[in-house]
């Protein structure tokens, strides 16, 4: 397979990841991203069952692999349960967009030009349509003032989970080069980090079968398939090109996402999906000339 047809995979499998997270949004949150990150490791298993090293990193590398796959993931579930979905999922990709900003902070010899300023402008504006769209009355449970409250908290666990990934993904870039089957150590340390808290400070839970259901398929596709077949592409191919296809994301997955949920195509979500993806691209044109 080439890079594009590994990268358009893995595009594929995380448009599913807001839809399952919201179907699954009534587990608490520990307990989904543990089990989630626990089974999407089980690929790897294999690998290392056969060589040792297919998961010898780093301490450093393996803190970053754990704070990018744990923070982003409970983060995200986070918004999806407090936040109206689609526009939490439209705010959590501001990710690409904060790839550019960060860049020139995290990244030596990286600088920081007018056009990524007026990236970040539109990205942000494009989070604030999703977020007054939603206290608009498009987001549901807005009626009492303590429940919109409620929802305008969710949107902050939103834009952490786009900060993570994004510092995370540039992180890799900062630590020794890594084999792609380390991805799953990184996913089941997480997953047993999340079940311990889960442990600790959760309520326990009886799961159904349509539960487990949709974690395995939660786990196995975009919390498990997605991050090898994403780092193939980014071992073989241009990692620039490839960013660009990752716009594809926040369209398929609201779009997925408005079918599941049965919410109408407003204009708002329109306008914050353009100005996001507008941004976005715009900052990628900005960093690769």
């Amino acid at each position: 397979m080439s890079s594009t047809a590994y990268a358009l995979l893995a595009i594929a499998l995380w448009t599913t990841l807001a839809s399952l997270g919201t179907a699954l949004s009534h587990l608490p949150p520990f307990l989904l991203t543990g089990l989630a990150l626990i089974i999407g490791s089980v690929p790897s298993w294999p690998l290392v069952l056969r060589d040792r090293r297919a998961w010898k990193v780093p301490a450093r590398t393996l803190a970053l692999g754990v704070y990018g796959l744990f923070g982003y993931h409970f983060l995200l579930f986070i918004a999806l349960r407090y936040a109206p979905p689609v526009e939490a999922n439209l705010v959590n990709y501001l990710w690409p967009l904060l790839m550019v900003v960060l860049a020139p902070v995290l990244l030596p010899g990286v600088t920081l030009r007018p056009l990524h300023l007026v990236a970040g402008l539109l990205g942000f504006a494009g989070a604030a349509a999703a977020i007054l769209g939603a206290g608009g009355g498009g987001g549901g449970d807005s009626a009492g003032g303590s429940s919109t409250f409620t929802m305008y908290w969710g949107f902050l666990p939103a834009l952490a989970s786009a900060f993570v990934w994004a510092s995370y993904s540039l992180g890799t870039k900062r630590v020794a080069a890594f084999p792609t089957s380390a991805i799953g150590l990184f996913g089941l340390v997480s997953g047993v980090l999340s079940l311990a808290c889960h442990a600790l400070l959760e309520p326990s839970v009886a799961l159904s079968g349509r539960d487990w259901l949709l974690l395995v398929l939660c786990g196995l596709g975009p919390l498990g398939a997605a991050f090898f077949v994403w780092d193939m592409a980014l071992k073989r191919g241009d990692a620039r090109q490839i960013g660009i296809l990752s716009y594809i994301t926040p369209l398929g997955s609201t779009a997925l996402l408005l079918l599941v949920t049965g919410r109408p195509l407003t204009w708002t979500i329109v306008l914050a999906a353009w100005l996001i993806i507008s941004a976005a691209v715009m900052g990628t044109r900005a960093r690769r000339d």
